[in-house]
């Protein structure tokens, strides 16, 4: 029993008739057992009320969560197209950092969502970025940047594919970068935007953030790490 009950039944009960003497405390007083119950229910009402408030607040809570959450650091995009096979497929889920730029730099080989050439969200790899000179392609059908070679074949390129079937030569602007999807037959990149005014770069203020988890389908779980061959461009 709670204090009050114990405090309650702890007290004697009010003197008798004319001899004075008390009657039984164990018989309650007239009325006293209505009181007691009618308590009784408002106490378990108020705990009930209590409890669902408590939840209200929980979920409510657990909203403004997810919704910080979601406005400010991660964000989970599905990928429509085929051109960043393999490295990501049809109807595969990523996750994307939202502050990575926030706190640093876009590096090459950030695979990055951004608001593409038609505005819509778009998923690509960073080739160049601001002040590189990229350029398509040397003696061995290699794409260079600032004249150092990018081995992409068994790296993430698509199997059997070039690295491109179409020759550029752009000198990235500082802001800007130069993206291509890893299925390069198959990507409407920067090389397909190259009269955008621009070069068929994109603005590094329009990029989303860095995709950095894959995480469906379960059997394909894995993080998107920034390629080897990039840490030789210099």
């Amino acid at each position: 029993m709670g204090e009050a009950d114990e405090s309650r039944l702890g007290t004697a009960g009010p003197a008798g008739a004319a001899d004075g003497v008390p009657e039984d405390p164990a018989e309650p007083a007239a009325g006293e057992g209505e009181r007691a119950t009618g308590e009784e229910k408002g106490r378990s009402a108020k705990k009930k009320g209590s409890g669902l408030l408590e939840t209200l607040l929980y979920v409510l809570g657990g909203v403004v969560v997810a919704l910080l959450v979601h406005t400010f650091l991660l964000q989970s995009f599905f990928i429509p197209s085929e051109s960043m096979q393999n490295t990501l497929l049809v109807d595969d889920y990523v996750v994307v950092n939202k502050l990575a730029y926030k706190l640093g730099p876009v590096e090459r080989g950030d695979i990055v969502v951004f608001k593409g050439w038609d505005g819509e969200d778009t998923i690509k790899r960073v080739i160049g970025v601001g002040g590189d000179h990229v350029k398509c392609c040397d003696a061995k059908r290699r794409i260079t940047v600032n004249g150092t070679p990018l081995d992409e074949e068994n790296k993430y390129l698509y199997p059997g594919v070039y690295p491109s079937g179409r020759e550029f030569d752009v000198k990235v602007p500082k802001g800007r970068l130069w993206l291509m999807g890893d299925h390069r037959n198959n990507s409407a990149d920067s090389r397909s935007n190259m009269e955008n005014g621009y070069q068929g770069t994109v603005s590094e203020d329009d990029v989303i953030g860095r995709a950095f988890l894959r995480y469906w389908p379960l059997n394909r779980i894995s993080f998107l790490s920034r390629p080897e061959t990039f840490s030789a461009v210099r």
